[in-house]
């Protein structure tokens, strides 16, 4: 079961794809005779993880509710070159109009889970987390973030308001660590409260000042094995910056508890899916 909130961003997500491709009517689909029934069949071009497919069914049931669509795979499951994704039957008009946007969301997703999918499995065995961040496509921040869950990954924070991360200019304004980490504490009580550091001196006063999360801030691979050693289990740490999947191994070995990876939403290519109509 899908959350009110999560089921919001679809309908959303969905509303907004449907009318920036259709306007004020699919000209094209018209052509078709308003009682032609269809079939067709989503084929995955290369191998990858599928996610998305609350989005490719909300697209058709906002379009009519005579489309069935009967998955050959389950979401969060991997396919490979060829494989059948789905199979669909219904209007003819209908299941032509939705076929962009319905591709769309699906492909856009099932990257965000292949290249999550990847990255988790390069960490397998040492104990780190694979976690998103805020750098998402504008608008899709909840489905990005539903498919980074379906790679096997765990979300960072949602937005600003769900919790509390103290960044270099934060701790400026506010004149210490240990003053941003304490006004955080008192206006913001049950909140998540994580600080961003740049070396070992400021990541031991984010330990004194009893952060939850602190985040290494593009620490090398040495620094990074001396602040686990520092940290010695007072919170819990994120390596983040230059990670990408040559460098990632090596930092999750270093004993973090998470690696951040920016890569996951914002640097994507649409994973190659193709619908094709019955003859």
């Amino acid at each position: 079961m899908l959350s009110a909130d999560l089921q919001a961003a679809i309908d959303a997500n969905v509303a907004a794809a449907l009318a920036e491709d259709i306007g004020d009517g699919d000209r094209t689909a018209a052509l078709i005779p308003p009682d032609r029934k269809a079939g067709a069949t989503v084929i995955a071009r290369e191998a990858g993880v599928i996610a998305g497919q609350p989005w490719f069914e909300a697209v058709f049931a906002a379009l009519s509710n005579r489309i069935v669509i009967e998955w050959a795979v389950e979401e969060g499951c991997a396919v490979r070159a060829d494989d059948t994704v789905c199979v669909l039957c219904g209007p003819a008009r209908e299941l032509l109009t939705g076929e962009r946007a319905a591709l769309n969301f699906l492909q856009t997703l099932s990257a965000v889970a292949t290249r999550t999918r990847e990255f988790v499995d390069i960490v397998a065995g040492t104990g780190a987390t694979i976690l998103d961040t805020r750098k998402t496509l504008p608008g899709l921040r909840r489905a990005q973030k539903y498919a980074v869950l379906q790679g096997g990954g765990q979300n960072h924070r949602m937005g600003l308001y769900d919790a509390i991360l103290i960044k270099e200019n934060h701790i400026m304004a506010a004149g210490s660590i240990a003053a941003a980490v304490d006004t955080a504490r008192t206006r913001n009580p049950g909140l998540t409260i994580e600080v961003e550091v740049e070396n070992l001196t400021q990541l031991e006063q984010a330990l004194a000042a009893r952060a939850d999360i602190v985040m290494l801030d593009n620490f090398a691979l040495a620094d990074m094995r001396a602040g686990v050693a520092l940290n010695a289990g007072r919170a819990r740490l994120e390596a983040s910056g230059g990670v990408n999947a040559g460098t990632l191994r090596a930092i999750a070995e270093t004993g973090v508890d998470y690696v951040s990876i920016g890569t996951l939403t914002k640097d994507i290519r649409a994973l190659d899916l193709s619908m094709r109509f019955d003859p």
